[in-house]
């Protein structure tokens, strides 16, 4: 339940719109009659998602308390609330008797495991001179943390520019995902037919879009199981059929590749073998390959993913040899997919010791 009201807007939502988002997300019902538990949520405050999930996960009554002492939110069973006027207690700050005093820092430890990061968790008023840096947080918390290095490092502002258009113009993750699609099918035309420097403008063009998308779900709280599927599905599939249209692309732009066929088999083996190799770590050690320890993060940044080798072949191209860069793609690969299935094996042997735990949840 959302008490009060505020005129601000954040990522082109109202306060109530983002809040009710926030409660659907956290399984918590909107409609209060046949409710088993209540959280009532101030308008003129923003929350980040593992503070509404907490105080709808628990088992007690809480209220959630600001740095001044006073109450700024309440999860209280249905017992509680019909016998109490929560929702004007929580407009006076105030807690029904018998619920307990929490500090944000109670109530969620920062730890992200599907973000991949730990982030202290945003908790703020909602004031119109704060909206550009409230704004900037909500962003912020929607990265993840472990991601390749030109996601992490070139892209946060560009991007976050773009999710407050697309955000203020209703533009949907679901069309940024469609307009990164037909870019996938741009840059493998123009590989295919070795017209590299506009193949690598929309092939940039969709890995940026491909940050977009994600952002933009989170940001207006419009993530859905299809647009998950649809966004993952392309990311998953695309990246082989990209470097298989650079290779056949060498003739038509005056290069040559006598084991062209090999390198094919390496790369697209290695991209496939990669994959497993991530699946079989999560299926054994239940977390992602790339968050056990630091140096799996900082190897998450390089390794021979979509936007590396692109850092590799556009590298290549600026020099004019698109034929070395793939063949260093090819390199690249075969020697993360060694490092990746070490990495198993030294995360079996530490497993001998007790069950995993990844160095951000520390």
């Amino acid at each position: 339940m959302v008490v009060g009201d505020s005129p601000l807007r954040l990522w082109g939502l109202t306060s109530t719109q983002r809040l009710r988002r926030q409660l659907v997300r956290a399984n918590a019902t909107v409609d209060t009659s046949e409710a088993q538990r209540l959280v009532l949520l101030r308008a003129d405050w923003v929350y980040d998602d593992a503070f509404v999930r907490s105080l709808a996960a628990a088992d007690e009554d809480l209220a959630l308390t600001a740095p001044d002492g006073g109450v700024i939110a309440l999860g209280l069973s249905a017992a509680t609330a019909s016998a109490t006027d929560a929702p004007a207690l929580l407009a006076d700050r105030r807690a029904p008797s018998g619920a307990r005093l929490v500090m944000p820092e109670q109530l969620a430890d920062g730890y992200n495991d599907v973000l991949r990061k730990r982030e202290s968790p945003y908790l703020t008023p909602l004031v119109a001179a704060d909206l550009p840096t409230i704004e900037k947080r909500i962003f912020a918390g929607s990265y993840k943390g472990v991601t390749d290095v030109v996601t992490l490092y070139a892209w946060p502002a560009p991007a976050r520019a773009v999710t407050r258009w697309c955000a203020n113009n209703g533009i949907s993750p679901n069309q940024v995902t469609s307009a990164s699609l037909l870019l996938v099918f741009a840059a493998m035309a123009l590989f295919w037919t070795g017209h590299y420097g506009w193949g690598m403008v929309a092939a940039w063009g969709m890995t940026f879009l491909d940050t977009v998308d994600g952002k933009l779900a989170r940001v207006t709280l419009t993530s859905t199981r299809w647009g998950n599927v649809f966004d993952h599905s392309i990311d998953l599939i695309h990246p082989p059929f990209w470097w298989w249209a650079w290779i056949v692309g060498l003739p038509a732009a005056g290069f040559s590749l006598p084991q062209a066929s090999l390198v094919l088999t390496v790369i697209v083996a290695g991209y496939v073998l990669q994959r497993m190799e991530e699946g079989i770590f999560m299926a054994w050690f239940k977390m992602d390959m790339h968050v056990w320890q630091r140096f799996d993060s900082w190897l998450r940044l390089y390794t021979a993913r979509r936007n590396p080798n692109l850092l590799i072949l556009s590298a290549s191209l600026f020099v004019g040899r698109p034929e070395l860069g793939i063949v260093v793609v090819a390199w690249w690969t075969a020697l993360c997919l060694v490092v990746h299935a070490l990495r198993i094996v030294q995360a079996a042997w530490a497993r001998r010791r007790g069950p995993l735990r990844s160095w951000l949840a520390a």
